[in-house]
């Protein structure tokens, strides 16, 4: 009895304590891995890095959390991840969590492999393994291509070039393990496997210098293939590759004959293997796309469809053979960056006759995509539609700024029920859609607008407490999205669409906010080196289909400051060891082309579409010289070389280049310069660049800001700078302490401003600053597109000055390893001009965000009353320097208490307009009183 009892006792001393136990909140891991990349890329296929680099975002519910050391474990197999280790790095003493390389044995073409990592916090506390990742590689040679290329057989309508089909039947006997596809093609490809598309990516394989570099794209398809009979079969198109671009008769750019290249590789359980690929042995014939171009769109008969194709057990008597051709597969590369694909999808806002008659649909958005249709009717019916971005003053439907894209599909219908039409190798870009062959009333369910653009991920945030600021962050955004098709574009409506290389550079700040644009950029620019001129000029268009034309200041620039803005942004070092070379041949180039170490020769774009009034008499707002314009980059890519050389260690090219540097600037005060420090160009953008790229000695510069505001309020507070200047102006002013200016050209709403645009209805970032007139009427139609993202790079002064989110630009600490934080919000833009001019439109709320390869960055203020609030988030495993608007350190708190009652709060300096502080990760909650 005695030992029962006590044994009771016992048990109830652990039932309670367990109870206890249970009572309390769990602790929190001290550091956690809460995501892993691969070459910046989530579970990846078709990796062709020998040394692949791994990232990890980590988190913790404490503040000041970095990371002292990192193990990695890379597998060969995910269920017997142990029993299969390829690599392990052991316990590294590290805080690196962005770009470390795979250190292990060579990797095998198109294998799949697995990896983890733990990490130790700064007090040698570890976490668990991460989530295992994945990644395969691609095919490392050309060698390990077993399939052939192929082309159509038949004779082809040279005129419409009906887009070929191709395919063939193979059979599988063992059961699968895996399989993957491997594709690429001359022209654009979709490919089926019994019945079904495969993959999700849209406009494959991209567009590259085809010649140089042509990508193939690498699919996991076990799901598609079937034990017994299979078919394969594919579509091809026109695209970039043969089909029409830019202007005059540019056909066939990269050849003639469109061809696919394809091969899929099964793993069966057995541990065997096998290769199904093109060869002489696949049929091919004409599809039912009649005609297919990327400016004037598609014309698909579904009466020609062969239906059943896709799959197994179709006959093919009446198909044609393929012509099998010997090419060099050295220039197949990988794709590195995100493939296109479908986004938003947008129903009609609106459907109008307009006063001419046309019967239109308004889906409410300036986007880039094609419009999905659902129809019935009779075999040889047709419905086509055309795409326009505005209406004109009248409300009629307008297309005259679409120069000679037509921008129309036509669906031709089989008469076989209800059938679903969407283009397959093209794009329009459209707000408004004009619909015809429809009689009676239209049915807005039957249309469904789809936005296409390369899926990078949206990685940045931005709101205020303005509502025309916050459409203006929509527009920019739109801007970016139905420009970003693989290639940086022009614009995406007109005969053009091209990769412009001025346009390019000057949003790229821009674009990183708003999107992941690591990859994307890094892919580009490697069509850069690989176009770029033996002389070192650069193209205007990359991929260069503009034949000879290149050598522009701001333009060929795209060489030196793309790279630069990927390392400052994302710390990518490896984007400027790849483009170094190109780097040099550009400043070399300008070099070459200079006498007396100034730059003025050769034909220039200039401050393209800048803003000059008709009535400008006196000259204030003069044509900005060229040649000052061109010596300004000249200084700047050579400064940003010197830049990258430092970083890569190249000091013999920090010293010649440094040299050189200083000539230029010297040759600049000569030839454009007043003693006293007067431009021989009055404009904006003379004093802008002059001033942003330090090219006048620091005694001459705060006359010079003093010029460019005076020259900035004589035109009553408005902008008068174009594609080169615009970009730098807001950052120029708050630099030499005119931000209280910056703001107000910022909220203006009349022409020429930012936000002139958006009273006037835009959707989208536009090409000229009066794309539309006041009157209502519009500008030259030959250059005049209404989604043209260049003047949105005014999103990065709202992002790094308003939000106040940056990165250090020291080495080691870029790509936000340290954070600055400096919102400029100690006046709250209430100044007299502020308020004359913008009618008290005073900020008293702006939030921003930034997904970085860390974790997300946070900068949230608010005015409310005499208090302001601002909240910061900073990521684990990183540093930040925070300043706050108020020198006088008692009266800001933090979480209700004092700052010197934080320990973990350093204040590292005050000013007369700041307390500045050292922070570390973690989120904290200011209140200045």
């Amino acid at each position: 009895m005695k030992n029962n009892w006590k044994a009771m006792k016992i048990k109830n001393k652990v039932l309670i304590f367990c109870c206890l136990v249970s009572s309390f909140p769990v602790m929190a891991q001290a550091i956690q891995v809460k995501e892993t990349l691969l070459e910046n890329r989530t579970n990846p296929t078709g990796i062709d890095v020998l040394h692949p680099q791994f990232t990890w975002i980590l988190e913790a519910s404490n503040r000041n959390v970095t990371q002292s050391a990192y193990q990695i474990q890379v597998s060969e197999n995910k269920a017997n991840f142990d029993k299969n280790l390829l690599w392990d790095s052991k316990k590294i003493k590290s805080s690196q969590s962005v770009r470390v390389l795979y250190e292990g044995p060579d990797l095998a073409s198109a294998k799949k492999y697995y990896w983890r990592v733990k990490v130790w916090n700064q007090d040698n506390k570890d976490s668990k393994y991460s989530d295992v990742g994945m990644w395969q590689m691609g095919l490392l040679k050309p060698a390990d291509w077993k399939a052939k290329w192929i082309e159509a057989e038949y004779v082809e309508d040279s005129v419409h070039r009906a887009s070929p089909m191709f395919r063939n039947d193979f059979k599988i006997d063992k059961k699968i393990e895996s399989a993957t596809a491997i594709i690429t093609s001359h022209g654009l490809y979709q490919a089926f496997l019994n019945g079904k598309k495969i993959g999700d990516a849209y406009l494959t394989p991209g567009w590259t210098s085809y010649n140089k570099r042509l990508q193939y794209q690498m699919y996991d398809v076990t799901k598609l293939l079937q034990q017994g009979e299979n078919a394969v079969g594919a579509l091809l198109g026109s695209g970039w590759y043969r089909g029409p671009l830019a202007w005059g008769d540019n056909l066939n750019i990269y050849g003639k004959n469109l061809a696919l290249l394809m091969q899929i590789e099964v793993q069966y359980t057995d541990g065997t293997s096998a290769i199904f690929g093109t060869d002489e042995n696949w049929k091919s014939t004409s599809s039912d796309i009649l005609s297919s171009q990327i400016y004037n769109g598609e014309v698909i008969d579904s009466r020609k469809e062969k239906e059943g194709w896709k799959r197994p057990n179709y006959s093919t008597e009446n198909w044609s053979s393929v012509n099998v051709k010997d090419f060099d597969n050295s220039n197949l590369v990988a794709t590195y960056n995100e493939p296109i694909r479908k986004h938003e999808t947008f129903k009609p806002l609106n459907v109008i006759t307009t006063p001419e008659g046309d019967k239109v649909i308004d889906f409410g958005q300036n986007l880039v995509g094609f419009v999905m249709v659902t129809a019935t009717g009779k075999a040889g019916d047709s419905i086509t539609l055309d795409h326009a971005e505005v209406l004109d003053k009248a409300g009629n439907f307008y297309t005259d700024n679409l120069r000679a894209a037509r921008q129309e599909n036509t669906y031709i219908l089989s008469g076989k029920g209800e059938e679903i039409f969407e283009p397959n190798f093209t794009w329009q870009g459209f707000r408004f859609v004009r619909v015809k062959g429809i009689k009676g009333e239209i049915n807005p369910d039957d249309f469904t607008a789809v936005a296409l653009y390369s899926d990078m991920q949206q990685t940045g945030t931005f709101t205020t407490s303005n509502k025309l600021l916050n459409q203006l962050q929509h527009n920019i955004q739109w801007g970016q999205r139905g420009n970003f098709l693989d290639v940086p574009t022009d614009c995406p409506q007109r005969d053009e669409r091209l990769g412009w290389t001025g346009d390019a550079q000057v949003f790229s700040k821009t674009a990183a906010y708003n999107m992941h644009v690591d990859n994307f950029f890094t892919k580009w620019m490697k069509d850069v080196s690989a176009d770029q001129f033996d002389n070192g000029s650069i193209p205007h268009v990359i991929p260069n289909v503009l034949g000879n034309a290149g050598g522009s200041a701001g333009w060929g620039d795209v060489s030196t400051i793309i790279p630069w803005n990927m390392y400052l942004l994302y710390g990518n070092t490896d984007i400027l060891k790849n483009q170094y070379q190109s780097m040099k041949g550009w400043v070399d180039y300008m070099n070459g082309a200079s006498v007396n170490n100034l730059w003025n020769t050769g034909s220039h774009f200039g401050d393209w579409l800048f803003y000059a009034p008709e009535d400008d008499n006196d000259g204030r707002a003069a044509i900005t010289d060229k040649y000052l314009i061109a010596q300004c980059f000249f200084a700047h890519s050579t400064q940003l070389l010197i830049n990258t050389a430092q970083v890569l260690d190249k000091q013999e090219d920090v010293e010649k280049y440094s040299a050189l540097l200083e000539k230029i600037k010297k040759a600049f005060l000569n030839e454009y310069t007043t003693p006293n420090g007067r431009l021989v160009s009055g404009s904006q953008t003379a004093y802008v660049l002059a001033l942003n790229f330090d090219m006048l000695p620091e005694n001459l510069r705060e006359q010079a800001a003093k010029r460019l505001a005076e020259n900035i309020q004589s035109y009553n507070y408005h902008l008068t700078t174009g594609f080169l200047g615009t970009p730098y102006l807001g950052q120029v002013l708050t630099r030499f302490g005119y931000h209280d200016l910056a703001y107000t050209l910022l909220m203006q709403k009349t022409y020429p401003s930012w936000l002139y645009p958006v009273t006037a209805g835009a959707t989208t970032i536009w090409e000229r600053w009066d794309g539309r007139k006041p009157d209502g009427t519009f500008e030259t139609p030959t250059m005049n597109s209404f989604n043209h993202y260049a003047y949105g790079a005014i999103g990065d002064w709202m992002y790094s000055e308003l939000a106040g989110i940056n990165s250090s630009e020291k080495e080691g600490e870029v790509g936000y390893k340290n954070i600055i934080i400096k919102p400029h919000l100690k006046n709250n833009f209430v100044s007299d001009e502020v308020r004359k001019q913008n009618n008290d439109d005073a900020l008293t709320e702006v939030e921003g965000s930034l997904i970085t390869y860390y974790g997300t960055v946070k900068s949230h203020w608010k005015v409310e009353g005499k208090q302001t609030f601002i909240d910061i988030q900073i990521p684990v495993n990183t540093t930040a320097t925070v300043y706050l608007p108020e020198s006088d350190k008692s009266k800001i708190q933090e979480s209700n208490k004092e700052l010197s009652s934080h320990k973990e709060i350093n204040i590292a300096d005050q000013d007369e307009n700041n307390t500045v502080l050292s922070l570390g990760s973690g989120d904290y909650h200011f209140v200045i009183n």
